[in-house]
């Protein structure tokens, strides 16, 4: 059975190379019949693979007769060397096909569905297969724990500069000589200057550790799929706005900390696109690079026959005509011509759209349609046989500065709704918490500094040898450079003046003035609030103080688990620690919760908020399903309800009272305390790099 569940985690190997040549490092060999084979193998590939077997160096895996072959009738006809977009509904449809493949496979039959991920991966598109794997894996009960690579190591083309693979390459063979592996250097400064001002976000924008996260959540949580269960999770919808959500207010406090304004939201679709991206990476796949988007670009109708997309600028405006009726009007119309309330889950499910939208014919495919008119662009009818830019790839597209320009159009629709008079204000008492005062708040630096908090560049490394196609083996490391933080600790002291009882802490930040230099008004500012952390606390009667450690973030993960390093983990993925491992990847960057700031010390306001448990705590069973820390904030929990009763982003998530400012917000069970974000101009290593 080990080594039957060895197999599973070798399917991410190498995921060029045919499967008649040994997997991992150890030289693993599936041992293949003819029904496996690839039509190209079919004349020599079981001499080949046997050679492989005979080899008494090597281990064999043993895979168990083929009852029923899969036929994959839409997914073959994707291309080996073709690039897979799940925005594309072409690419949509065979995804769901293969997906429902290896859910048939019966529960516990383990051997049966190794044997059907094989062929699966003989068969497809090696991008195709590999995200509907992972999302197979993640959502079978009997395969949850089998771990899933990382997948900036499986195809890392798709988030290093494409100069690396040339000298990743060199370095292995070089080492398999016995030299030492000497990292390979990723500059900072790698796809413009500053002579674009745009540029000066691409330390957020191209960090790997933020698009891995966007990446791994559309794992847990696809938009479709035959298997509902698959889709339908608790509060997906308003899960996908708040989190993109949460993007935005991260990306507008960058810019402010760039002297930049807020992002303009890309509303007028005739108009051109004045920001130009040009990605400097090559995919390891096609062998060709990802297109770049020239400066002053505009969206054309779409009609490509080979994707079989043809989608116009007049379908989108009609979409969103419709789904600003609906928010409008608080009302959605049904398929069946039938109205149903809207709220904002139904919307997040309209706006995406998931296979959960009420009326898909009615209300499109807004946010999806948006990445693919970006990504074709440059090439709308194919004229050129091109391929899609990084917009139209969950890995790639948080890279390109439109991105930001598009999510914030989709956010403001979510704003609309959260202001219409469809949603009522917070009133006082859904606000406060009698008998509780904050009494002071503060944070303590690693450094000692209060209510400063530091920032720097590090660099660290990462092995991309599992993604090196047709080179020698061993570790190959890659040292980029990203931001992170010192460590710090929330110090909140609180009155009770009540009984025993419990809160939830609830930490917000936000730049203290606008891009003028003034103070904000609560309508914009609440939009700028980032969620830093959430956690219950017990409260004794009369004086409590509370810590808390940055790295106890609810929005984060450790380092480890964005990088994780899955041959230290062990082989069996059903011991305990190793639980839900895979739910365990999705969640914001912990070297990415603290904004940049600046060297001179960028002014923040630190919102802290004690609200009543009683009304935010959900009934479900107590403690976790996993082993690790989960950024529930982002992510939800592992087949749990969301752990917060309140509408997501409580209490900013819309407009409260009629006050102005933050500062007539603020009640007994909140506190507001200036902080400031500190820049250190310095680069620091990694301690866990392989050689400093």
């Amino acid at each position: 059975m080990s080594d039957v569940l060895e197999g599973f985690e070798l399917l991410f190997d190498r995921p060029n190379e045919p499967m008649v040549s040994p997997k991992g490092d150890d030289n693993t060999v599936f041992q293949l019949d003819s029904k496996l084979l690839s039509p190209e193998y079919q004349s020599n590939g079981i001499e080949i693979n046997n050679r492989y077997a005979n080899d008494s160096a090597n281990k064999v895996i043993p895979l168990a007769d083929l009852k029923r072959i899969p036929k994959f009738e839409k997914a073959r006809q994707l291309p080996h060397d073709a690039e897979f977009s799940i925005f594309i509904p072409k690419h949509q449809a065979m995804a769901d096909e293969v997906i429902s493949e290896l859910m048939s496979v019966p529960a516990n039959q383990l051997q049966e569905l190794l044997s059907t991920c094989v062929y699966s991966r003989i068969n497809l598109n090696p991008q195709l297969f590999n995200y509907c794997y992972s999302v197979a894996l993640m959502h079978r009960p009997d395969t949850k724990n089998v771990k899933i690579q990382n997948f900036a190591e499986t195809f890392p083309s798709k988030f290093m500069d494409s100069k690396v693979f040339g000298q990743a390459r060199e370095t292995a063979a070089v080492a398999a000589q016995g030299a030492p592996r000497t990292p390979i250097i990723i500059p900072r400064d790698y796809t413009a200057t500053d002579l674009d001002i745009e540029h000066r976000l691409a330390y957020f924008r191209e960090d790997i550790g933020v698009n891995l996260h966007h990446w791994h959540w559309h794992l847990v949580y696809p938009f479709s799929a035959r298997e509902l269960q698959i889709v339908a999770k608790d509060r997906r919808g308003e899960l996908f706005f708040y989190m993109h959500q949460q993007i935005i207010a991260r990306y507008n406090g960058e810019r402010l900390n760039n002297a930049l304004a807020r992002v303009k939201k890309f509303s007028n679709w005739s108009e051109p696109i004045t920001e130009a991206y040009f990605p400097k990476l090559d995919s390891l796949t096609t062998s060709r690079g990802w297109p770049p988007r020239q400066a002053n670009m505009q969206w054309q109708d779409i009609h490509r026959d080979a994707d079989e997309l043809h989608v116009t600028v007049a379908d989108m405006t009609r979409w969103r005509k419709n789904v600003e009726e609906a928010i409008a009007t608080g009302l959605v119309r049904k398929a069946d011509g039938s109205t149903q309330a809207l709220d904002i889950d139904t919307l997040g499910n309209m706006m995406e759209a998931s296979i959960l939208s009420p009326n898909p014919d009615l209300y499109g495919a807004l946010h999806n349609n948006g990445h693919t008119f970006a990504g074709y662009i440059h090439d709308p009818t194919h004229k050129y046989l091109e391929n899609f830019s990084v917009m139209a790839d969950e890995a790639t597209t948080m890279r390109d500065p439109f991105f930001y320009r598009w999510h914030s159009f989709i956010d403001d629709l979510f704003q609309k709704f959260k202001e219409s008079s469809n949603v009522r204000p917070y009133t006082r008492s859904e606000l406060e918490n009698p008998g509780v005062q904050v009494t002071s708040a503060s944070v303590e630096s690693s450094t000692g500094e209060v209510n400063t908090l530091n920032t720097f560049w590090m660099t660290s490394d990462i092995d991309m040898s599992r993604g090196l196609d047709f080179s020698n083996r061993g570790p190959v490391y890659v040292r980029f450079t990203h931001l992170n933080h010192r460590p710090f600790r929330y110090v909140i002291n609180v009155n009770n003046t009540g009984s025993a009882r419990r809160a939830t802490v609830r930490i917000f930040m936000s730049p203290k003035y606008d891009e003028r230099k003034l103070p904000w008004i609560l309508s914009d500012q609440r939009k700028m609030f980032i969620e830093m952390d959430k956690f219950a606390v017990p409260l004794n009667a009369g004086q409590n103080t509370i810590t808390r450690m940055s790295t106890q973030s609810s929005v984060t993960i450790p380092f480890e688990q964005t990088f994780r390093d899955l041959s230290v983990q062990g082989n069996d993925p059903r011991r305990a620690d190793l639980s839900s491992f895979n739910y365990c990847g999705c969640g914001w960057p912990q070297h990415m919760l603290v904004p940049k700031g600046t060297e001179a010390g960028m002014e923040y306001e630190l919102f802290v908020m004690l609200s009543n448990y009683e009304l935010d705590k959900v009934d479900q069973a107590e403690g976790s399903n996993t082993n690790c820390v989960e950024a529930y904030s982002f992510c939800g929990l592992k087949d749990k309800l969301y752990p917060d009763k309140r509408s997501m982003g409580y209490p900013f998530d819309r407009p409260s009272r009629s006050v102005n400012s933050i500062q007539d917000f603020i009640l007994p069970n909140m506190a507001l305390v200036d902080v400031t974000i500190r820049l250190q101009n310095t680069v620091e290593p990694n301690p866990r790099n392989a050689q400093n």
